[in-house]
């Protein structure tokens, strides 16, 4: 199977069942990151990551890491460490300084490192560098069509501390990256998104590729065949678009 040179004048993609097996899940190159074509390629579980040094590369990998939103894992000492309220969620305030922190450049990276990838204190640190500055500028457009949306922790003194973004569309949410600068903070955002969600009947969360983290989070792999099946069903008119600054309060979980 040949990489795909996508045309600068047409959104088309080809299948995503054509990816790749080696490098996995690679699909097509080129094109840009006009919010129509990021938009085609999310409905059809298609997303852009690269670096500074590469052109714009597609992918699409098989299995797909995903959380049905209701499935969220809360450990006990997650559950204490919410009741205690030291953590405060907001939404779509400071979808930029998010973005930011997504991408600051940490010291180790894997050999193949994966795109939803826990920047800090959570997890093992892996070099941010696909968060280039074409694709924040990509998403920060996406943001202000009302499409790309932010979770974002603070402290008690209002500090900005964790967070993540990521794309909506229909009823499924494709997660793109988070941070966290103090133990925890990712995933109280993750989980506090998984909570909005489930409370708007959304059907999955996209991980796109599988970390320890998201799986103790409680998502899991499913094949790609399921993962487009899936998709083909989203209602896209569903799409919840603007600001989601006024729901935070949809993020809390039952103490």
């Amino acid at each position: 199977m040949e990489l795909v040179q996508l045309h600068p004048d047409h959104l088309d993609f080809p299948p995503a069942e054509q990816a790749l097996d080696d490098p996995p899940g690679l699909l097509a190159i080129g094109g840009d990151l006009s919010p129509d074509r990021l938009l085609k390629a999310y409905s059809l579980g298609i997303f852009p990551w690269f670096d500074d040094d590469s052109p714009i590369l597609w992918w699409s990998p098989d299995p797909r890491m995903t959380l049905t939103p209701c499935d969220v894992h809360v450990s006990k000492s997650m559950r204490k460490l919410l009741r205690q309220g030291h953590f405060q969620i907001r939404l779509d305030e400071q979808f930029e300084q998010v973005i930011e922190h997504c991408a600051i450049r940490p010291v180790k990276r894997p050999a193949f490192s994966t795109p939803l990838t826990v920047i800090g204190q959570d997890d093992e640190a892996f070099e941010g560098t696909w968060i280039t500055e074409e694709m924040q500028q990509a998403y920060t457009e996406l943001h202000r069509h009302g499409y790309a949306h932010s979770v974002e922790v603070y402290d008690d003194d209002n500090n900005l501390v964790g967070g993540l973004y990521g794309i909506s569309l229909g009823r499924m949410f494709f997660g793109e990256s988070m941070f966290s600068l103090v133990p925890n903070a990712s995933k109280v955002a993750f989980i506090s998104l998984a909570t909005l969600l489930e409370n708007w009947r959304f059907t999955c969360i996209d991980c796109q590729m599988p970390t320890d983290h998201l799986a103790s989070l409680g998502a899991r792999p499913q094949s790609r065949h399921h993962f487009l099946k899936a998709l083909a069903k989203n209602d896209q008119s569903q799409t919840i678009k603007g600001s989601w600054a006024g729901y935070r309060a949809q993020c809390e979980r039952q103490r």
